[in-house]
């Protein structure tokens, strides 16, 4: 955890999950665990991880491997991409772009038809 009165610059790396209360300044790559901002969080910093849960504020790109959550407390600044994104009632989101990664079941193909051969 990085409490409310603790300052951080530079990259944080790590196979734990990471509560963010103070700030940070940097990159957050965190890919197999979660990174979870609280409301007196500031991060000005890209976040990757597999989890991404936003109740502070962010001003960087957030990649979540499963899912990112922006609840109504929380505001972001950058791009998202993820295979769900959550956005509650009141969050701030501002971004060029959203990439939402959609499963969908393969479309079943028809064999071609085949054509009347003329008869010679």
């Amino acid at each position: 955890m990085i409490g409310s009165g603790i300052q951080v610059k530079g990259d944080i790396t790590g196979d734990e999950n990471l509560v963010i209360e103070g700030k940070v300044d940097g990159s957050i790559m965190l890919e197999a665990n979660e990174v979870s901002v609280g409301q007196s969080g500031l991060v000005n910093a890209d976040i990757t991880a597999r989890i991404v849960k936003i109740d502070g504020r962010v001003n960087g790109d957030i990649a979540g491997q499963e899912k990112v959550v922006i609840s109504r407390s929380g505001n972001v600044h950058g791009n998202i991409k993820a295979p769900r994104v959550t956005l509650e009632d009141g969050a701030i989101f501002r971004a060029a772009s959203i990439w939402i990664r959609v499963n969908r079941p393969p479309i079943a193909r028809r064999p071609p038809r085949r054509r009347p051969t003329a008869n010679r």
